[in-house]
């Protein structure tokens, strides 16, 4: 697919699916809501140009250098992976029914007892109160797992939410940042 996907291949992207960027040994799986129509006509996580994603990830200190989403397979050098909650591909997110959402959540959680990463990560507030009924959930840490692995809250990083900015993302994944190299540290052997 063209780094520039035709409008009409947009618009036939409906429906379509995005392979995971997943393995064994994360330190932080990354749970995005859905793909967009952009993300899947061009087959990489978080593409549209708007999106925060890519930048909050460099500016966090997670990747040496910003990477774009054509090099979303880059992650698993950096021990992080990607995958959505729910696997197909809408105009917007507020297309999703509850239902789809709480469903994605068993998903996930068979996703994370296959490939045990430290940390999950869900990108988008609202996405996660509902799979996870979790209704006054607040951005960061949570209080439950998933599986063995933390559970981490992060905002929307579409270009869509304009509650948050550039700063403000940087911050917030600096923070999760943080949190997985203080479990370095801990796991660490003592000589």
């Amino acid at each position: 697919m063209s780094l520039r996907p035709a409008p009409g291949d947009v618009r036939a992207a409906r429906g379509r699916t995005l392979r995971d960027v997943i393995g064994p040994g994360l330190d932080v799986l990354f749970v995005g809501i859905n793909p967009g129509l952009y993300s899947a006509a061009v087959g990489h996580h978080f593409a549209r140009a708007g999106n925060r994603f890519w930048p909050a990830l460099h500016d966090a200190g997670f990747t040496p250098r910003r990477l774009t989403a054509f090099e979303d397979r880059e992650l698993l050098r950096y021990r992080l992976g990607v995958t959505n909650l729910v696997a197909r591909s809408t105009a917007a997110a507020s297309e999703l029914q509850p239902e789809e959402l709480r469903a994605g959540r068993a998903r996930l959680a068979a996703k994370v007892r296959r490939h045990r990463p430290r940390f999950v990560a869900l990108v988008g507030i609202g996405a996660y109160r509902v799979a996870f009924e979790r209704p006054l959930a607040i951005v960061g840490a949570q209080d439950e797992r998933l599986g063995d692995a933390r559970l981490w809250v992060l905002p929307n990083t579409s270009g869509l939410n304009a509650n948050h900015q550039a700063k403000d993302f940087a911050r917030l994944f600096r923070e999760l940042h943080d949190a997985v190299g203080r479990v370095h540290l801990r796991t660490l052997p003592i000589d």
